[in-house]
């Protein structure tokens, strides 16, 4: 069963200029009909090092919980990974503006961090209220509706996540992006100078295995999955660029230095 119908999150996040990752399945996964709110805010507890680490986790769950556990993880480096377009087990019980029914009526984002004195990027805090203001815009309502796991978990006290972020203040940022506040950061231009595409997880094609070859992925397949993400990081470490995985403009004049 699709749970996509009307559901254009890629789409909606991509306008408000912030990187995105569809992660296989995503329009099927989900366990019933996500009637979005409100939002809740998570942190993932995961130990410092690797830009996403829970996405196994979030997407098929523990051995307390199933997965789906969110709707968004969201990547040490700003990215927002598409986990589910159906409800996930992400909210436990609570309460926020009315809102007893945390799984069925808030959109779920995890984001990574240790949760226990990490600082937090802030590039990755940015895309976390950017993505926040344009799930508020697309469905309608205002950035009161932001609620960190801690504030909405009952009894009070149980939850600490988003640990290190004060939600007063996070909200405020929000409402000024709802606002038009703030300009939105440049995005990634969708092919180079010489019409190369621009590619991420889940595009498929000869360009795919062009650049597997040129960052040594295996297999070179022509699929843009994990394991191609993960040298394309390491081919950006490389050669000083932001990791954020995505082979666009900035990659390929990388690559063709090397010539």
């Amino acid at each position: 069963m699709s749970f996509a119908n009307n559901f254009d999150l890629p789409q909606v996040l991509l306008r408000a200029g912030v990187k995105v990752s569809e992660h296989p399945g995503w329009k099927t996964r989900g366990r019933g009909v996500l009637n979005i709110k409100g939002i809740i805010c998570h942190h993932t507890a995961s130990q410092p090092g690797r830009n996403a680490p829970s996405l196994g986790t979030v997407v098929n769950g523990r051995s307390d919980l199933p997965g789906p556990l969110c709707q968004i993880l969201l990547g040490r480096d700003g990215t927002a990974i598409i986990i589910s377009a159906g409800r996930a087990n992400h909210s436990g019980r609570g309460i926020w503006h009315g809102i007893t029914n945390g799984n069925g009526n808030m959109l779920g984002i995890e984001a990574e961090n240790s949760g226990v004195g990490e600082p937090w990027p802030e590039k990755q805090v940015e895309a976390y209220i950017r993505i926040c203001a344009a799930i508020c815009i697309w469905k309608k309502f205002g950035a009161e509706m932001v609620a960190g796991h801690k504030e909405y978990c009952l009894p009070k006290g149980r939850k600490i996540d988003p640990a290190g972020i004060n939600m007063v203040d996070f909200r405020l940022r929000v409402a000024q992006v709802i606002g038009g506040n703030v300009p939105k950061p440049e995005p990634i231009e969708p092919v180079d100078d010489q019409g190369r595409k621009t590619l991420r997880r889940g595009d498929s094609g000869e360009q795919v295995k062009t650049v597997q070859k040129a960052v040594g992925a295996q297999p070179v397949d022509g699929e843009f999955g994990a394991k191609t993400e993960a040298k394309v990081r390491e081919f950006q470490r490389l050669h000083g660029l932001v990791p954020d995985g995505i082979f666009g403009p900035r990659s390929y004049a990388a690559l063709e230095s090397l010539k």
